[in-house]
């Protein structure tokens, strides 16, 4: 099967046309002023070999999806009543989408999503503790980056010989967008972002967690429309607010040089994203495997260290030389730990792949 991945994320779009898991051919475009520019889409593919089948990450697919779904013009529109659930993302994706199936009208669309990872979440782990009018309306904890949190925990396992079956995993998936995932024995148990992928962790442009009450106050005190409030939390916070930059390497030199709002910035991001790991090591009972994934994850041996450093108690510790010299997939693993700790490359194509694969098109 030759399949042509399109991933659309808030900011890029990344193209991969692969052939029995073997990538044939790459392509990265910007997605500037949050607008995907069709001809840019058709002068990447072109020269590309034809694909049997087209699969597109898709971010949410609420209620409906919970497995990877041929693309109808009916599935196309229940997308896009999806949208108010994660607007800066599903835009995108249904770009991407349409910029595609102009060029392979004949070719089928397969829609893959980064919820349907999270179905397994236990209804302890799903539930807001709100009023049973609001959750039969569909509110409650989603997750996102499904296929990157399913691949990047079988990997680890692959490369640690852990067996999946039997493992306790704590992915973090870093990078402009960031969450974590509990993953017991490979399916999800738990995991960082909610009803929407503002929840959670503290990310390029987005606050993560904030309370609720803060949202009720400044709407009510300081006049604010809840658009406003939404533009405020989903663009113009996290690192960017903080630090200045949403740019990860910059706000590390940052911290590095001692400016004292990107010393702020990594302070306040180790410290979620610490008590964050420890949260979804409770929920798995424990944890043999802690993961390292997505562009932030990758590459930033300093938030590895900042965090590794602080998590020693619970029996995690890193080598310092791997870690200043990692190059996704390697294992970090200090002498002294009772965790074993890996850094992975992203790969949601392949995952796309694997479901794909499940749906025996041909």
């Amino acid at each position: 099967m030759r399949l042509l991945t399109v991933n659309a994320g808030s900011s890029s779009l990344k193209l991969r046309l692969l052939e029995d898991q073997e990538t044939l051919h790459t392509g990265d475009l910007s997605i500037s002023g949050g607008e995907l520019d069709p001809d840019e889409v058709d002068k990447a593919l072109d020269g590309w070999p034809q694909p049997d089948v087209v699969g597109h990450r898709v971010v949410h697919g609420g209620t409906l999806f919970s497995s990877a779904v041929v693309i109808t013009p009916k599935v196309e529109q229940q997308l896009r009543d999806l949208t108010d659930l994660a607007p800066l993302h599903q835009p995108k994706s249904l770009a991407g989408l349409r910029a595609v199936s102009r060029l392979l009208p004949d070719v089928p669309a397969v829609a893959c999503f980064d919820t349907a990872f999270h179905a397994t979440l236990p209804v302890g782990a799903s539930t807001y503790a709100i009023p049973r009018q609001w959750r039969d309306l569909g509110v409650r904890r989603y997750g996102f980056h499904g296929l990157s949190h399913a691949y990047a925990s079988r990997r680890g396992c692959e490369l640690t010989g852990l067996p999946e079956d039997r493992s306790r995993v704590v992915v973090c998936h870093l990078g402009a967008g960031a969450s974590l995932c509990a993953v017991r024995d490979g399916h999800s148990m738990d995991t960082t972002m909610g009803f929407t992928p503002l929840e959670g962790l503290v990310m390029a442009t987005r606050s993560g967690t904030v309370d609720p009450g803060l949202v009720l106050w400044l709407e009510e005190h300081q006049n604010l429309s809840p658009s406003a409030v939404t533009e405020m939390l989903e663009s113009r916070s996290g690192l960017l607010a903080l630090a200045g930059d949403k740019d990860h390497r910059t706000v590390e030199q940052g911290y590095r040089d001692g400016v004292a709002e990107s010393v702020l910035a990594m302070e306040v991001e180790v410290h979620r994203l610490v008590g964050s790991i420890c949260a979804m090591t409770g929920s798995l009972g424990g944890i043999d495997l802690l993961v390292f994934t997505g562009g932030v994850g990758e590459h930033s041996e300093l938030l590895r260290e900042l965090v590794c450093r602080r998590l020693a108690w619970l029996g995690v510790a890193i080598d310092e030389t791997r870690n200043g010299t990692a190059r996704p997939d390697l294992e970090l693993t200090g002498d002294d730990a009772t965790v074993r700790t890996v850094v992975v490359t992203a790969r949601e194509d392949l995952e796309m792949a694997r479901e794909i694969a499940a749906l025996d098109l041909f």
